[in-house]
């Protein structure tokens, strides 16, 4: 019977930065002792942005060294090494956020070797097992660890699909793969008649087989399906490059490399990012490009790099942020696109099934052309119109994530399916807002049943004429985890305060208004077109009145991508944003990736921002609101919190 080692200490992520201290000084403590732990630890916690720069050994000296347990940081570099940890235990949504495969490798390689969460994130789990780190929501194990009991891996494994068994067994993917998918082939099961999600029917016809996998697509059972997109940026593809050649040597053999696509999109202005350059991280920076750009020209990929250099040799943004690129310019109705995001679910506002997976996942795919996942089920989302005006898609996603029922986990895992008589209020760019932010509801993905609004955005964006086949909707009947039904009628603009995107929290309901010191309107969820239509009809608004942006405010406007940009030069956007002292910044991701403009420096600050989560250090030591592009835009102007609405009426 196959045992699983645990012969180090339990590590406790409790609340209470005292009770941490005591751990890390030497105390062996209980669940009893441990004191309330910590909900919503992040991957942005477990390995900040910092640290990304590793994908190596140096990775084993950084687990949790953002963690924070009140107004704190407790945990140090090499503490969890030093401390002998060999057990982490946590509360509900362990590693919320980010696809970083780093975190899971940190804790496997500081020592760790089981999780005990009471919940855990899709993406994190499969990260973990991938690497053979096991996790388990059983604390019963606890007991028994204190009482000596050996714990048999057939038991940890015996509540998760049989896939995830059979990795685990193995050691982790890679090593899965090498003995198993030798012979992959295109699933030859024969659908019945019974109804089904527009989610199931993409995924069957991507649909598997491996030695070890038959041809069920049953929720919650592991499967391999066929992507017609895979891509990954350069946060990711040094690790991936570092594990491929180290398991099959060079040169390596990728699965139709056409299908491949390669960006640098994070860090190109990480020369003016303080984290950065405080840190001395810059040539860790150079290290992680050169990576990325030898990957794609010793197999011919196809790479969206940086910009052109500047007078001065430095480089100035990308040609646009990896998903929202992919929606502007790749992916169809009906496709599967997989991508090493947690944001890659932003093409599903077209109608195809686009997911987040870790590098390992990429890195197998990259090989055998087979992209692991756990069939989801479908949570329906009824928006009911009309929208009110000055609300919106970011207004409805972040009402969503407060919702008791979201708050509680209801949509962890599951295809977030957006429909309801507002959608057809929503542009292509509107829809993204909310498939790509599925990411913060904690789902699989999100996705929206392509119409006559698809058919205009792929024409114009992109010069094709697609037609929607009969096949490509949710059939009368289709089975669904559960309906969540939003009556958009009553909703107005949306805040969630710092710390978690879920802090919602109704604008006209916020009685004490906060001074800001930063503006941020960009970012893959908001550097959209549309998004930019939001920022210039109130820029130019108030450029029209004299209004300027508040002395003590700073406003970046950071473009998604590199056609973005073009757009709003050709429409005559950049006068107005120049008119009221915009900082405009080339396409990155940038400040949310706490890499570059935008992001805070001094834990005092206070910042409004329209990019997705706000989790503790995401963006900085200050803290961050987050918000719609017009409010953003509104507050920038009056130096505090405000609508639209309300600055206008403030400025009658």
């Amino acid at each position: 019977m196959p045992i699983l080692k645990l012969d180090g200490r339990v590590l406790f992520l409790s609340a209470d930065p005292d009770i941490i201290d005591r751990q890390l000084s030497g105390e062996d403590l209980t669940e009893t002792t441990a004191g309330t732990l910590r909900d919503d630890v992040s991957t942005d916690e477990i390995t900040p942005m910092s640290v990304l720069t590793r994908f190596d050994e140096r990775l084993a000296r950084v687990p949790y060294v953002g963690f924070r347990a009140g107004e704190r940081t407790p945990i140090g570099l090499d503490a969890v090494r030093a401390g002998g940890f060999c057990v982490t235990v946590a509360g509900n949504r362990y590693g919320k956020g980010s696809s970083r495969e780093h975190s899971p490798v940190a804790e496997y390689r500081a020592g760790i070797r089981l999780v005990i969460a009471r919940s855990f994130e899709r993406i994190y789990r499969q990260n973990a097992d991938n690497v053979g780190l096991f996790t388990s929501t059983d604390f019963g194990l606890l007991e028994r660890m204190e009482r000596g009991e050996e714990i048999d891996i057939d038991e940890l494994v015996a509540s998760r699909d049989a896939l995830a068994s059979a990795i685990l067994r193995s050691g982790g993917l890679l090593r899965y793969g090498a003995a198993h998918m030798q012979h992959v082939r295109t699933t030859t099961q024969a659908r019945d008649g019974r109804p089904r999600t527009l989610a199931q029917k993409i995924i069957e016809r991507h649909a598997l087989e491996t030695e070890a996998t038959g041809d069920s697509q049953n929720p919650g059972e592991g499967a391999f399906v066929r992507a017609d997109w895979r891509f990954i940026h350069e946060y990711y593809t040094g690790m991936a490059s570092h594990m491929l050649h180290a398991t099959f040597g060079r040169p390596l053999k990728l699965h139709s490399p056409e299908t491949i696509l390669m960006f640098e999109d994070h860090l190109s202005y990480s020369h003016k990012s303080e984290l950065h350059i405080r840190n001395g991280l810059l040539p860790d920076v150079c290290a992680l490009s050169e990576a990325h750009r030898a990957f794609a020209r010793d197999y011919g990929l196809r790479n969206h790099g940086y910009l052109s250099e500047n007078g001065s040799g430095i480089s100035e943004g990308s040609e646009g942020i990896s998903h929202a690129m992919m929606a502007e310019r790749y992916a169809l109705p009906g496709q599967l696109v997989v991508g090493t995001d947690s944001h890659t679910p932003h093409s599903g506002a077209l109608g195809c099934v686009a997911f987040g997976v870790g590098t390992t996942d990429m890195s197998n795919a990259f090989i055998t052309g087979a992209v692991r996942m756990t069939v989801p089920e479908s949570l329906r989302i009824d928006f009911r119109g009309p929208i009110p005006s000055g609300v919106t898609a970011k207004d409805l996603t972040l009402h969503l994530l407060a919702d008791p029922r979201i708050r509680a986990g209801a949509g962890v895992g599951t295809v977030f399916e957006f429909a309801g008589s507002a959608i057809s209020q929503l542009t292509t760019d509107e829809r993204t807002t909310l498939t790509n932010m599925t990411a913060e509801l904690g789902g699989f993905t999100g996705i929206v049943a392509p119409d006559e609004e698809t058919v205009r955005f792929l024409k114009e964006r992109r010069g094709v004429d697609f037609e929607i086949e009969p096949w490509m909707r949710s059939d009368d009947g289709a089975p669904y985890a559960a309906t969540i039904e939003i009556d958009c009628t009553q909703l107005s603009p949306m805040l969630a305060a710092p710390g978690d995107p879920g802090n919602g929290i109704a604008l006209n309901q916020l009685s004490n208004r906060p001074q800001i010191d930063i503006a941020y309107g960009g970012s893959c969820t908001a550097g959209k077109r549309e998004d930019f239509d939001h920022y210039h009809e109130v820029l130019a608004w108030a450029a029209d009145r004299g209004i300027r942006v508040a002395e003590h405010v700073k406003l970046f406007l950071q473009f998604g991508t590199s056609d973005v940009r073009d757009y709003c030069i050709k429409r005559g956007y950049l006068d107005a944003f120049e008119r009221v002292g915009a900082v405009l910044l080339q396409p990155s991701c940038g400040a949310c990736a706490n890499c570059g403009p935008g992001a805070s420096t001094d834990a005092s600050q206070v910042t409004i921002s329209a990019i997705n989560r706000n989790f503790s250090g995401r963006s900085g030591p200050g803290k961050v609101w987050l918000a719609s592009p017009p409010t953003v835009v509104a507050s920038a102007l009056a130096g505090r919190i405000v609508s639209f609405a309300e600055l206008k009426e403030q400025r009658q």
